[in-house]
């Protein structure tokens, strides 16, 4: 590289004529060209050709700093196409139609559940009832204490449910005590028995309580007078049926009725229900159902009371079965609302495929006071 590229003053034939001419008198020498083309002075040397770097002058830029490095190197050279950007509107693409999909294989109906062990189930009622048979038309004593039991367990898994989930202390001993006495007494007293047997139920979980700390007493005995009445009192009413002259007949026609239309609801429910009776309390049960209960019931009703009952008619037995459908729904719906409140499924798991004994009295509590006062009330007493 000579001088001239790191700022040696220009030649000729650059950007302007030399500084000096040549000596006076002195012949004209040959002009020298370079590779170019371009006339070189006689008192310099040729610059070594660099082709990378474009010589200045002429019709090229007359920039006279650095080179520009961009652009062709030679004139000849077409500089390479930038590629453009294709700005034209591209016409709207039809949406692809999806593939059809292969067919899916559908699945085959499920059968329905009936949503517990019916096998366990049937077995065991089967058993309770010969049990409760042989008692009631051998020993009326016998049936009594049958009843008394009955009691006393239910009350125990009451209460059991009730500390368990809630925290409340119920006192079980004066509920099992007294529910018992309350059974005998209906059975011998009547109704007045009945009602003194309770009182002194009461009175006794007052006191019970009394033993330990009073932190939730007022809740614990509240709880307890409400088992009291809830269990031992409504199932004196059965035993007060049975003080009548056809006292066994009129306890087998509060049974039949009750257990008619808890399966008259239970197999028109679970074959045709589609409506719901309570959602919010006992989603299993349907209107459906609810007319299966009653029409099973009214029909076991005028059967009864026409065959069983002394003095009884098939109408009275229509309005007694319409009672019964009523009676058994509302108790199961309000048995249905305390298992909510407590959070569980069943009340105990005595019965295999029933539960507990609480979740077979659910629709015969209620229902015993009812038959009892319509039987007064058509037939008398007894």
């Amino acid at each position: 590289m000579n001088d001239s590229s790191w700022g040696a003053p220009p030649q000729a034939g650059y950007w302007g004529p030399p500084e000096q001419g040549p000596a006076p008198g002195a012949a004209p020498a040959a002009p020298a060209y370079d590779a170019y083309g371009v006339p070189q002075p006689l008192d310099t040397q040729p610059m070594p050709i660099v082709p990378e770097v474009p010589a200045s002058g002429g019709d090229q830029d007359d920039d006279r700093g650095a080179v520009r490095l961009s652009g062709p190197l030679f004139r000849d050279e077409v500089p390479a196409p930038t590629p453009q950007t294709n700005t034209q509107q591209h016409e709207p693409q039809k949406p692809q139609e999806p593939m059809p999909s292969a067919p899916q294989p559908v699945p085959a109906p499920q059968k329905k559940s009936a949503g517990r062990d019916l096998g366990a189930a049937i077995g065991v009622g089967v058993g309770l009832g010969a049990v409760i048979l042989a008692s009631l038309f051998v020993v009326k004593a016998v049936f009594v204490g049958v009843i008394a039991i009955a009691v006393v367990v239910g009350l125990w898994e009451l209460t059991k449910r009730l500390q368990e989930r809630k925290g409340i202390n119920a006192p079980l001993v004066p509920l099992a005590v007294g529910g018992a006495a309350m059974v005998v007494a209906g059975y011998l007293r009547g109704a007045e028995g009945a009602w003194v047997a309770m009182a002194l139920t009461a009175l006794a979980i007052l006191v019970w309580r009394m033993a330990e700390p009073p932190d939730g007493y007022l809740r614990d005995v509240t709880a307890g007078a409400f088992a009291a009445f809830y269990v031992p009192f409504l199932a004196t009413f059965v035993s007060m049926m049975l003080t009548a002259d056809d006292g066994p007949w009129r306890v087998l026609t509060f049974l039949l009725l009750t257990v008619v239309s808890d399966t008259g609801a239970y197999a028109i429910g679970w074959r045709f229900g589609r409506h719901k009776l309570a959602p919010r309390i006992s989603p299993g049960k349907t209107r459906e159902g609810l007319v299966g209960a009653v029409t099973f019931a009214m029909a076991a009703g005028a059967l009864c009371m026409e065959f069983l009952i002394d003095g009884g008619t098939w109408w009275q037995g229509l309005l007694l079965g319409l009672a019964v459908a009523a009676s058994a729904t509302l108790g199961d719906l309000g048995e249905s609302m305390i298992k909510r409140d407590l959070g569980i499924k069943d009340m105990g798991t005595l019965l295999p495929g029933h539960g507990g004994i609480m979740d077979r009295l659910d629709s015969l509590l209620p229902t015993a006071p009812v038959v009892w006062l319509l039987l007064v009330v058509f037939v008398g007493a007894g």
